[in-house]
């Protein structure tokens, strides 16, 4: 049965790195858990499916102006609504949070808003926690901490959907953030048990060794990343780009689950 794809987010956080005397950018990297029904323990980029709290009216008010036309320019004829479209953008932040700790989002005056402070750190881990149990939601955050989220610094950089065969689908559209300042990524310990900032140069030349565990649309995307040498290089390309939707597609060998991409390419899962 050929089930439809749910949308989803994920996002490549990047920040400056020092290597070799020489400069450099890293990406933060999260493993999924070994119990995780999808793509079980493996290496990604923090994010996950849109919920219906993400594409919720109310929430628009803790958007720029023009974040939601930005949204529906971006994602036009992909998506049903524009409600839809933003809640891409939204989830994108919320998943980051919720994985990974990072909260892309101003103060009323625009300034970033920053986990500098000991208490401070304490109360947005209490939230982390209750957004992952149901008990609270990201929208009451923006409401208690009158707080805005950080849409304009994503930027749309790929998309990727599930195989056809596949138990579980979803419609992944890749954004590149620059990393928060004054905040320091943690895993949640539930979805992701792990994470590490890495260049992607280091990325895959570990997957390449075998010691670690990635699936496709990482891997690529972590190649194209290789090619650019500052974040900025990386953000003024998305300006120009037109995202393709990239379709893999599953083959049975044998024993094994090659995973093809339109390009001819074969993973193994």
């Amino acid at each position: 049965m050929n089930i439809k794809p749910s949308d989803a987010a994920t996002v490549i956080l990047l920040r400056e790195a020092e290597k070799n005397n020489s400069r450099d950018f890293e990406v933060l990297m999260v493993l999924r858990s070994s119990k995780s029904a999808f793509v079980p323990g493996v290496y990604v980029f923090p994010g996950g499916k849109v919920e219906k709290e993400d594409c919720l009216p109310q929430i628009e008010k803790y958007c720029g102006k023009q974040d939601l036309m930005k949204a529906m320019s971006a994602l036009d004829g992909e998506v049903h609504s524009p409600s839809a479209a933003l809640g891409v953008w939204i989830a994108a932040i919320r998943e980051t949070f919720e994985e990974a700790g990072l909260l892309l989002a101003d103060r009323n005056d625009g300034s970033p808003f920053a986990l500098d402070q000991k208490d401070k750190q304490e109360k947005f881990c209490s939230y982390r926690k209750k957004i992952n149990s149901g008990d609270l939601s990201l929208l009451n955050i923006l409401e208690k901490e009158e707080l805005i989220l950080a849409l304009d610094r994503l930027y749309y950089f790929s998309r990727w959907i599930t195989p056809e065969l596949s138990p579980m689908r979803y419609d992944t559209r890749f954004f590149v953030a620059p990393a928060p300042p004054n905040q320091k990524a943690l895993h949640d310990g539930d979805e992701v048990t792990k994470h590490l900032w890495i260049t992607p140069a280091d990325a895959l030349e570990k997957y390449r060794r075998g010691s670690f565990n990635m699936v496709a649309p990482t891997v690529i995307t972590l190649e194209e990343l290789s090619r650019y040498g500052t974040i900025n290089e990386v953000i003024e390309s998305t300006k120009s780009k037109k995202v393709e939707e990239v379709l893999t597609k599953l083959v049975f060998v044998a024993n094994e689950v090659q995973e093809h991409t339109p390009d001819g390419r074969i993973f193994c899962n």
